[in-house]
This record gives C-alpha cells, structure tokens and sequence, in this order.
C-alpha cells in the first residue's frame, strides 16, 4: 500500500497533491456554504410564516387598580380551550418543519392556587434552530405557558436532525376572568 502511495505521488508529484487536496477542501467549503444557506432560508421561512400565524390568545388589558392576584387570575388560559392551546403546538411544529411524535398529556389540579395545569410533553425531530424557534413561538401564541423541560439527543455528529423532548405546563383557570373566585 505505501509503495503504490509513494508511486502515485512520484507521478504527480507535490504541485498535483496539493491540488487535489485544495480540490477537496473547496468542494467542503461549498457543501457547508449550501448547508448555511439553506439554514438561512429556513429561518427567514419560518420568521414569515410566524409573523402570519393568527395569536391563539389576544393580549390582556388589566385595568389599572386591580390587584395582582386578580390579574394574575385573568393571565390565565381558560381549561374548556385546553384542546385549542394543543393544536396551536401542532400546527407550530408543523409551520417549522418538524416531525412531532405523539405527545403525552397530564392535568392536575392545584387546589391551593385554584389553578389547573396541563402538562404537554411533545418528541419532535428536526433541525436545532427549528426547535427553538417552535419553543419560542409557542410561548407567545400561548403566554400563560411555561417551557419546564428541554432535552435535546442527535444519533450522529454530522446528523443535521436533532431529537428532543419539549415539556411545557399550560396554566388554566375553571371559570372566565370576571366571575368571583
């Protein structure tokens, strides 16, 4: 193997050898500008397409005087629309591209805050900057959410897909802000 190396290289000789290893290292150079590029475009696609989505929730105006367990109470998302803060997740991971696997719901009831919590744990796969711009933009469409888990797994160092598990809590209230509590 090295005396047909040391032929090769005889042949060619040192100005052919640096030429192809200058081929090469161009040919990288352009298959990872593609790579950033191609990232580009996907995150001013997606910065479009979020810019389009209709907000799940209209933003509150709390009139001045109230306290702040009151507005703390008006914050909160109403639990009969549980299902609709859900499918504002889905249609989120779909606009940015992401594989979303079946998700696992819990809800609870904490009796001394008189607050339900729903608790979304959603596996997706795709691209990193994917996944956060789907995290980040799940917590403005629903801004009585919170982002409590994130955990991020990728098979291979050259995998461009990443897989993580987002877990958020969706905070609810039983009745409309207004009624007495």
């Amino acid at each position: 193997m090295m005396l047909r190396a040391r032929i090769l290289f005889a042949r060619v000789g040192v100005i052919g050898v640096v030429s192809a290893l200058l081929l090469i290292a161009g040919l990288a150079v352009i298959a990872w500008l593609e790579q950033v590029a191609k990232a580009l475009e996907q995150r001013q696609e997606l910065a479009v397409q979020s810019a389009a989505l209709p907000k799940a929730v209209p933003k509150l105006d709390v009139p001045a005087g109230d306290d702040n367990t009151a507005q703390f109470y008006r914050a909160l998302g109403e639990r009969r629309y549980a299902g609709e803060q859900i499918k504002t997740m889905f249609a989120l991971a779909s606009k940015a591209g992401l594989v979303l696997s079946k998700g696992e719901y819990r809800e609870a009831f904490d009796p001394n805050a008189k607050v339900w919590t729903y608790q979304v744990t959603l596996p997706v796969r795709g691209g990193y900057g994917a996944i956060w711009a789907f995290a980040l933009q799940s917590l403005q469409a629903i801004p009585f959410a919170s982002l409590d888990d994130i955990g991020f797994h990728r098979d291979a160092i050259g995998d461009p897909d990443v897989e993580a598990r987002l877990r958020f809590t969706v905070y609810l209230r039983d009745r409309p802000a207004g009624e007495d509590r």
